[in-house]
């Protein structure tokens, strides 16, 4: 047993010394790095990960060297994205993981969600006269945060098709997170970029701004306290971190957070649980493009909008044609108003899943698209359904943070899964255990009416908050032929839909397809990504009649096409990660 060490943070300012050598990245990620640069895929025979770290992946390839699973590496990549990449997933989050089963050819989705306390009311994000809440007034502090889904969706997924010794997939993270690992450029100017929300709590501001000075790029990091807390879950498994000490702490630090405390409780904790949800597929091309269905509307929007672009011919017109764009962008459009309307957490409110992704409502859909300008009005359409569609329009907000994880084992199974604590620093509560906690219910709508008709994804107690999150497998004839993902917020949708139309559609490469220039429509502004040649399309697309401007689009595209020949990882060139196989 690990004798407990104390819940402190040191953050130590270091040039290259000995032990920044020790955690370097191996030759082969070193390697992987340069493929990237090059705008080169990374190719192998037999297993591939590709995340948003090289020391991430690296603990994921060494798992998968050893003969463990998908399953397996998922685990060991998670627990060293909650040390390297704070920001974006973590202990405190949740997760949407899709599965591709080698040996029954079965497509299997698990929910780790984050759920609202079951103290939450309807009123949780208005003021006292029944306004909404100014978004980061409601995500700073412990009123955001939602029960954490990830640590028992690591275990479910192991308990299911793990098959390496639980404790042992820890040991790269635990090593990490005592020696010390080396800051990264973009966890530096992240930290740079959040200081005034990060001081608010004591422990954070003594993680990330240690002595009153942000952390930089080329520190070493450790982390004892979350060495502590995985070590824990590696000898006791996951429920320790749903009851006893480790549960009370994050209920404390919730409770009493200053100036805005939450209400999450130990029943919360008690009574979570993975759900295991029907895929939603939908036709594109002839292949099935599979993912996680509510709460997620990532699957659904994703399938909506390649539904509607089947009957098009995308590959004649190209990737840098102003019409392919604007098929793709009214596409996104008209698939966001039904998101908006209809898309929530099923067992709470009815969703007409299948009806939304049939392929007659749409073809009757994409009969709107028949025009030679921009659409001037989209609004939710009529699929069908065995319920009454009186919803209203959604108002909620999800800004980017995230990560993706994409892995196919040497059996030939496949995993795909979104993982997050929602926005960058997730609430900015560090719980004494050594990771951030989420701010997940902010992407409930903060307003349950809308003239008097409910909405959908409004908050309740104990419902799992919409989300973007689309993690895919592509199949072919029933075999899996593409594994992607990406955070981003509710851009998610659209940075998945394009990387499978570039590949499918274009004919590119997995890293072509990851570093094609992003452009996404979801309510009618088009924004394009600055810096990049899609910028020579605005002004097309304003003749076309959208308002379009250059914005930072900062996906995180990982991605493995799997083919006759091997594998074939990319890993998007807007961040950190890589693919690593052989």
């Amino acid at each position: 047993m690990r004798t407990a060490l104390p819940l402190l943070f040191i953050s130590l300012a270091l040039p290259a010394t000995a032990q920044q050598a020790a955690d370097a990245i191996a030759p082969e990620a070193a390697t992987a790095i340069a493929a990237k640069g090059a705008g080169t895929p990374v190719e192998a025979k037999n297993w591939m990960v590709s995340a948003a770290n090289p020391l991430a992946v690296q603990a994921g390839a060494k798992v998968l060297r050893n003969g463990g699973s998908a399953a397996d590496a998922m685990v060991a990549v998670q627990a060293v994205l909650g040390l390297v990449e704070p920001q974006s997933s973590g202990l405190g989050g949740g997760a949407f993981l899709v599965w591709f089963d080698a040996e029954t050819g079965e497509i299997t989705t698990l929910d780790g969600r984050e759920t609202a306390p079951l103290a939450a009311t309807p009123t949780l994000f208005q003021d006292a006269e029944g306004e909404p809440l100014k978004f980061f007034d409601a995500v700073v502090g412990g009123l955001s945060v939602g029960t954490p889904g990830t640590p028992a969706l690591m275990a479910e997924a192991h308990r299911r098709w793990g098959r390496a010794d639980w404790p042992r997939l820890f040991d790269d993270a635990i090593a990490l997170a005592d020696d010390g690992f080396t800051v990264s450029a973009r966890l530096a100017s992240l930290v740079e970029n959040d200081q005034e929300r990060l001081t608010r709590f004591p422990r954070t501001a003594s993680y990330f701004i240690p002595e009153g000075a942000p952390i930089q790029e080329g520190n070493t990091l450790v982390n004892p306290a979350y060495a502590d807390t995985l070590t824990r879950i590696a000898e006791e498994g996951a429920q320790v971190f749903y009851e006893g000490a480790i549960a009370q702490s994050i209920v404390d630090t919730v409770q009493n957070a200053e100036g805005n405390p939450g209400v999450l409780s130990m029943q919360d904790f008690a009574t979570y649980q993975i759900k295991q949800r029907p895929a939603v597929c939908a036709t594109y091309r002839a292949h099935d493009i599979c993912g996680m269905g509510p709460p997620s509307s990532g699957a659904l929007t994703v399938g909506q909008i390649l539904g509607m672009l089947d009957g098009t011919d995308l590959a004649s017109l190209g990737a840098e044609s102003p019409e392919s764009w604007r098929l793709i962008g009214d596409a996104s459009r008209l698939a966001f108003a039904d998101r908006g309307r209809y898309m929530a957490d099923s067992d709470f409110v009815p969703v007409p899943t299948e009806g939304l992704v049939d392929p007659d409502y749409l073809a009757e859909r994409a009969e709107l698209l028949a025009t030679d300008a921009a659409l001037e009005e989209v609004s939710a359409g009529t699929p069908a359904f065995d319920h009454a569609l009186l919803w209203a329009d959604d108002e909620s907000i999800e800004l980017p943070s995230t990560s993706h994880i994409s892995i196919v084992d040497a059996d030939g199974n496949a995993l795909s899964m979104t993982t997050t604590i929602e926005n960058g620093f997730g609430s900015r509560l560090m719980a004494p255990g050594g990771f951030l906690l989420n701010n997940e219910l902010t992407d409930f709508s903060f307003r349950t009416h809308n003239e008097g008709v409910p909405i959908a994804n409004r908050i309740e107690p104990g419902k799992r908050p919409r989300s973007s999150m689309a993690p895919t497998i592509v199949l072919k004839d029933g075999k899996p032929i593409l594994v992607v993902g990406s955070p981003g917020g509710s851009r998610i949708i659209g940075y998945v839909a394009k990387t499978i139309i570039a590949h499918l559609d274009w004919g590119m490469d997995v890293q072509q397809a990851v570093a094609l220039p992003h452009l996404v429509n979801r309510f009618g502004k088009y924004d394009v990504e600055e810096g990049t040649s899609a910028e020579t399309l605005v002004e097309p697309l304003t003749a076309l009649g959208y308002e379009a401007a250059p914005r930072a689009l900062t996906s995180g595209l990982h991605v493995i096409a799997i083919t006759e020949d091997g594998l074939s990882g990319g890993a998007d060139p807007r961040r950190e990660g890589i693919a690593l196989g052989e």
